[in-house]
């Protein structure tokens, strides 16, 4: 299998992890970046990184989606957390995973530690912690998440509440 966020399954010895696809994407997304700050200003390129890359988070739950046997829910969410962590990306430390529950913390994030040290630090949160939420959605609308606090923000640890259950069409 692929780490693609394209394609669910198992991680495969020798296939690109996300933490490396992100370095790649990061890579290719600092110049452009910098060149909107320059052109239109900081706020108005962080807005229109941070909808692009909700919107390709919601379009890759979605694929995912399509892709996942017998249906998704909590449970086949859960199944694709090798994918994030491979690499030693993430260490977590996971406190409950039910069918209607899935908590952990994050203790260390390879990936703020890597925009960090590529001088991204200050949108970090919209390359990789604003997907936190919409692939979930794109995924299964079933699926929210609380995340109260991140690394990237400076936070001692990451805390990821998904919860599974029928969408209320709430906020």
């Amino acid at each position: 299998m692929s780490s693609s966020p394209e394609q669910p399954g198992p991680v495969l010895e020798g296939e690109i992890g996300i933490l490396a696809r992100r370095r790649i994407e990061a890579e290719i997304i600092a110049p452009i970046y910098e060149e909107m700050c320059a052109r239109i200003g900081k706020e108005a390129a962080q807005e229109i990184l941070g909808t692009a890359i909700r919107k390709a988070a919601f379009r890759a739950g979605r694929s995912f989606a399509g892709k996942t046997p017998g249906g998704t829910d909590l449970r086949s969410f859960q199944d694709l957390q090798p994918l994030w962590t491979q690499d030693d990306a993430l260490e977590i430390e996971v406190e409950e995973a039910t069918d209607t529950s899935f908590r952990y913390q994050v203790t260390r994030c390879r990936y703020a530690e890597m925009y960090r040290e590529m001088g991204l630090g200050e949108i970090g949160h919209l390359l990789s912690c604003n997907r936190d939420f919409v692939f979930p959605e794109g995924y299964n609308d079933d699926i929210s998440l609380d995340r109260p606090q991140t690394l990237m923000e400076g936070a001692p640890c990451c805390i990821f509440r998904y919860s599974y259950g029928p969408a209320t069409g709430g906020s």
